[in-house]
């Protein structure tokens, strides 16, 4: 096939383009915003551990409060216990996943000789809200033996990533580009959704999974897509910007936590944000590599004369004039497609790409690329809220400065 042809008789990037372009990279801003928002949703506020009993006094060093809530904003994570006294007269020392019972206290000061009784903490939490009102840390009180459950938030999220990207780059050969990018953006609001209104963490791990898939998919398959409908002259530097809508979820994100302190809420806002794209995806064709490669002659007939409509060109290409010169390409067009004699078709895996020593070298070398950008881009960005200064515009600057994937 020379299906390249098509570019130079209707144009690498006119309008017919543009349009297809920006309405299938406005989408990706939604890949952008799920592979980041875990940076606010398993945030840990400072917490204490809860006692039994109605607290009447709090000591943090010199500082004296009546209630854990009015302490805990300027306790600092190693900085000591929370002394507190109880309307029964028991004085309790609290730290993040213990607290003590003083034995015989004389006065209520903050420093305390005398014997203590030692617990752990039995699973009732005091946190900060002054901060993050309500986070699924909070919510499920992933803290202290629950902590590595928070932890594997996003490594669970990118090895949905991982196999998302495997299989949906897979099916949209087979099945069509079209169909791929309908199901994931359908699949990413409505699993966004569906992951506010998690009953518990498990669930919320396995939405998140089945989220990662989809958003995965989507970024993978529109790459292809844009690809297939620019031109060689363009062909680069329309992929590469696809990322730049990746960038701007990021930036999605930070102002969106900087607005909602509550984890459901923001994730709402979140997985809406993007929602008009299901308004008009079902009018996406399918390009014109596809059609050719399955042999779908009469619907390229008819995307070949929409885009030389759209772009206001005579509609002077015929399909037979895109195919080898040792097809009958009128022939082929004028029959129905199950008349046409079958061809054997090639089926290929991911074996293929070890096919040869010179194969071998190129995948490793992608991979490589690929692995090392990626592994520096999300250290940096998802690290960003942890390097000091407001972690809203820490983030906000690592979507709009860090290119992505570098």
């Amino acid at each position: 096939m020379t299906v390249e042809r098509l570019f130079d008789e209707y144009g690498h990037f006119k309008r017919f383009q543009i349009c297809l372009y920006f309405a299938v990279v406005f989408q990706a801003i939604a890949c952008g915003i799920h592979y980041l928002a875990s940076v606010f949703l398993v945030q840990t506020p400072n917490f204490v551990c809860s006692m039994p009993g109605n607290i009447t006094d709090v000591l943090y060093h010199n500082i004296s409060g009546s209630s854990l809530e009015s302490i805990l904003p300027v306790v600092k994570p190693a900085g000591g216990p929370l002394v507190v006294r109880t309307s029964e007269g028991e004085q309790w020392e609290l730290s993040r996943c213990r607290f003590a019972l003083r034995i015989d206290p004389q006065d209520f000061t903050y420093d305390f000789n005398g014997n203590k009784t030692n617990k752990e903490c039995s699973g009732n939490f005091v946190y900060d809200h002054s901060e993050v009102h309500q986070s699924i840390v909070t919510e499920w009180d992933l803290v202290c033996e629950k902590e590595w459950l928070a932890k594997m938030c996003q490594p669970t999220f990118m090895l949905g990533v991982l196999i998302g990207a495997l299989l949906f780059g897979d099916i949209a050969d087979r099945i069509g580009r079209v169909k791929i990018l309908m199901f994931t953006s359908l699949c990413q609001f409505g699993l966004g959704v569906a992951v506010a209104f998690s009953l518990n963490y498990y669930f919320f791990v396995v939405l998140r999974f089945l989220l990662a898939m989809v958003s995965s998919g989507y970024l993978v398959v529109v790459f292809v897509y844009v690809t297939e409908f620019t031109g060689s002259k363009v062909r680069t530097w329309t992929s590469m910007h696809i990322h730049a809508a990746f960038a701007v979820g990021i930036m999605v994100v930070a102002w969106t936590g900087y607005l909602v302190r509550v984890w459901w809420i923001y994730q709402i806002i979140l997985s809406i944000c993007t929602s008009p794209f299901l308004l008009f995806c079902w009018k996406f064709p399918e390009t014109p590599f596809y059609l050719m490669a399955k042999g779908h002659y009469k619907e390229s007939q008819a995307l070949l004369d929409a885009i030389a409509h759209f772009n206001r060109l005579e509609c002077r290409l015929k399909v037979e004039d895109l195919l080898e010169k040792s097809e009958n390409g009128k022939a082929l067009l004028e029959r129905e497609e199950d008349e046409r004699p079958a061809q054997p078709e090639k089926k290929l895996s991911i074996l293929d790409l070890f096919g040869s020593w010179r194969m071998v070298g190129r995948t490793c070398t992608v991979w490589a690329i690929w692995f090392i950008g990626s592994l520096g881009y999300y250290v940096f960005s998802l690290g960003s809220v942890n390097l000091g200064g407001n972690q809203y515009v820490n983030l906000f600057l690592a979507g709009e400065l860090l290119p992505d994937d570098f």
